[in-house]
């Protein structure tokens, strides 16, 4: 499967949470991709390759061309790097092109992607999927968020800050609940078919957000979650392939409902 399917999902989840923002922002620059929301969180004041890049010097370049951009703004920002637009000599210096650029390597996450998810090997807990339309879902999709990505609950509050399922169209936020205990999230987002650059090809499905409250892992919910998400994706667009970014905890269990690694995410932070 190609790395094409990833990146550009990746991008599009940005893209989707950007409407309505005062200082949110899609720009398109030579080479570089901006999809910031315009918020305290700097990951998610993101920028990202649109091209190949065959050497560190145009890398350089790149990441200027992105500074540009965030220094006018005046807030901090990120890079998210796609590993596969890299040529081998700009991937060989990676590292050391942003750290000479004041960009420190805060994540690096295998993109994985499924056809199909693998069947059921055991019965999973019995998990209560909600889209969240209320301020009760909002707070609860906040605070597990907020907990298990280690975030400040203002931070993540900035960025998921609507009920109204069509002030993000393009971004669907789900809750988790097992007996009546918000104890999951998950979100969708889908982006339009191509297999590369002036490529016709099908789309994709991507999955966010996937996480399971510490005091409840390891009873198959990181399983349910990501199993119900996807069949819930998949209602709404078709049966295109799914996709992910895995953390380090999450990549076992994906490797088992048929996921396989075809893309490499690095995240540098301002």
């Amino acid at each position: 499967m190609d790395f094409h399917l990833i990146e550009e999902n990746l991008r599009q989840s940005f893209r989707a949470l950007v409407p309505g923002r005062p200082f949110g922002r899609v720009v398109e620059l030579p080479g570089v991709s901006i999809a910031s929301l315009g918020v305290e969180f700097q990951m998610f004041n993101a920028a990202f390759l649109s091209a190949r890049v065959d050497n560190s010097d145009e890398l350089k370049r790149r990441i200027e061309t992105a500074r540009g951009h965030f220094d006018r703004e005046g807030i901090p920002w990120s890079f998210w790097v796609c590993e596969d637009w890299l040529g081998w000599l700009a991937r060989r210096k990676l590292g050391a092109v942003f750290g000479r650029n004041g960009l420190r390597c805060s994540s690096e996450m295998p993109g994985m992607a499924a056809t199909a998810l693998a069947p059921l090997r055991q019965p999973l807990p019995r998990l209560d999927l909600r889209r969240v339309d209320s301020a009760k879902a909002l707070a609860d999709f906040r605070m597990v968020g907020a907990l298990c990505f280690h975030v400040p609950g203002n931070w993540f509050a900035e960025v998921f800050d609507s009920t109204d399922p069509e002030a993000r169209p393009g971004f669907r936020t789900l809750v988790g609940y097992l007996d009546g205990e918000a104890v999951a999230t998950a979100a969708y987002v889908a982006s339009p078919a191509t297999a590369g650059p002036g490529i016709a090809g099908p789309g994709a499905v991507g999955l966010y957000n996937i996480a399971t409250i510490p005091a409840k892992r390891g009873r198959g919910i990181g399983e349910a979650v990501t199993r119900l998400a996807a069949d819930a994706a998949r209602a709404e667009t078709g049966r295109v392939p799914v996709v992910l970014q895995s953390s380090a905890m999450g990549r076992d269990l994906y490797q088992r409902l048929g996921f396989k690694t075809v893309a490499r995410i690095s995240v540098y932070n301002s």
